[in-house]
């Protein structure tokens, strides 16, 4: 049952919301949202949502702010924005570790242009979800679209319990729990390899991930890894699924990670990579 101050509650949600562009031109369309965490320009959103190095940040009032990046965790797939503002309608953060399944939620995003948009359901579980390894989510049924990534989900009372991430098999909306949101703004980033990777199959039928992008001094550019390259192996655990790399690098002992991989459909080859220690953003 929806609260009777529910509509006083989705108002307030939608001014804490903000529409994130990337591009240089001003006409471009958004490319998803994010969430007011301070009065003071902290936004919040998805990692991915910031794709180039440009972002802007336009409010509920229509004023656009360019952006620049605080702290970013692509693993977690989280980032944090500032914007040279004050007096910023914060969103109110909630516990996610107290959500329970069968709870109302609400979304609030900017889906194929249509800002605001909101959109109820409720609770399903909370933790982790076959085939995505071993990170929490907060699982809801509320209908999510392109847009709506890197905007609040929210319990009845208004307060953010999640940033809306992606829509899996079936419909189900997964969204990074506020928890999890606060630990990185406190901790900053995990360590990280500086790799994007996807899964591909090799001729012998076995789980690689085949490396995209390599990022500019990261661990992965001084190893001499280089896009094509597939991973096969992390000290010496072959691969079942994409979070079992993530999952090595967070058991890496002295930071220290070796990974067996193929160049060109060549034999198999090792590398040891020294991971970076992870850095601590500003509080």
């Amino acid at each position: 049952m929806r609260p009777a101050n529910f509509g006083e509650t989705a108002e307030q949600l939608r001014r804490s919301t903000v529409q994130i562009l990337t591009g240089r031109r001003p006409a471009e369309s958004g490319s998803g949202s994010g969430v007011i965490w301070d009065s003071l320009g902290l936004i919040v959103t998805n990692a991915h949502v910031l794709r180039g190095k440009d972002a802007r940040v336009e409010l509920w009032d229509g004023r656009v702010f360019p952006a620049t990046l605080h702290s970013r965790d692509d693993r977690r797939d989280i980032a944090a924005l500032r914007i040279q503002t004050l007096g910023l309608p914060a969103a109110s953060p909630g516990d996610s570790s107290a959500l329970r399944a069968g709870e109302m939620v609400l979304a609030i995003g900017n889906p194929l242009g249509f800002v605001g948009a909101l959109t109820t359901g409720v609770v399903h579980a909370i933790g982790p979800l076959r085939g995505l390894g071993g990170r929490s989510w907060v699982q809801a049924d509320v209908r999510l679209a392109p847009g709506n990534s890197g905007g609040p989900l929210a319990d009845a009372r208004g307060r953010v319990i999640g940033i809306n991430t992606m829509i899996v098999a079936g419909g189900l909306a997964l969204a990074v729990p506020s928890n999890t949101v606060a630990d990185f703004l406190e901790r900053g980033a995990g360590v990280s390899l500086g790799i994007t990777v996807r899964p591909v199959r090799t001729n012998s039928g076995k789980l690689g991930l085949m490396v995209l992008e390599i990022s500019a001094g990261s661990p992965a550019e001084a190893a001499s890894l280089f896009p094509g390259d597939v991973l096969m192996a992390a000290n010496g655990s072959a691969f079942t699924s994409v979070e079992d790399l993530g999952d090595s690098i967070d058991q890496a002992v002295g930071g220290l990670l070796v990974l067996r991989f193929q160049r060109g459909g060549n034999a198999s080859r090792e590398v040891a990579v020294q991971l970076n220690l992870p850095k601590t953003a500003a509080a």
